[in-house]
Formats: C-alpha cells, sequence, structure tokens
C-alpha cells in the first residue's frame, strides 16, 4: 500500500511533527513499506494457529511478599531537616485558599 504525501502530512499534523519535505517523502516509503510487510502478513493463513498472548512460559518475577519489622520511627527520623510529633515536616505544596 503506497501512501501518498497528503496522507503523512495528516498524520504529521495529528501527531504534531514539523516536517520537512524531504522527511515528508522518507516517513512516506517508510510507511508505505511498513504497510506493504502487514498486507503480507495479514495474508498467512493463521487458521490452524490458536490465539496466544504470548509464546513464553508465564513465570512472576517479583519475590514473594514476606512480613518482616519495618524501620524504628527515630531511626526514620534522624538525618531529617525537620521533625515534629514524630513525624517529618515539609513545606506544603498546596496553596490553603
Amino acid at each position: 500500500m503506497s501512501l501518498n504525501t497528503e496522507t503523512v502530512e495528516r498524520i504529521a499534523e495529528l501527531a504534531k511533527l514539523r516536517l520537512t519535505p524531504e522527511e515528508i517523502e522518507r516517513y512516506r516509503q517508510q510507511l508505505s513499506a511498513i504497510l506493504d510487510y502487514a498486507e503480507r502478513l495479514r495474508q498467512l493463513d493463521t487458521s490452524q494457529i490458536p490465539p496466544t498472548a504470548t509464546v513464553l512460559p508465564l513465570h512472576s518475577v517479583f519475590r514473594a511478599d514476606q512480613a518482616r519489622p519495618s524501620l524504628e520511627r527515630t531511626l526514620a527520623l534522624q538525618n531529617a531537616p525537620q521533625v515534629a510529633d514524630g513525624s517529618f515536616v515539609v513545606p506544603a505544596v498546596l496553596d490553603e485558599n
């Protein structure tokens, strides 16, 4: 499928891209090649292939949660620049208006 210049300009406009005429032509060729390849893939007979989300076995990359003691409050606050009532003191980020 060969894209025309106007289509590439419209895509660039939607993507908020300012392209030079040379870039428009280069992207027209590249996008056309991508669409041609996608059309070739679409023509493959996949009727005997079940739909899958992945061909790799699924396994979790996260470690299991384990309960353990947390950091003592005094240790957590010992390097804080300001502390009040056992909490960090930080500047306000929202106006009070």
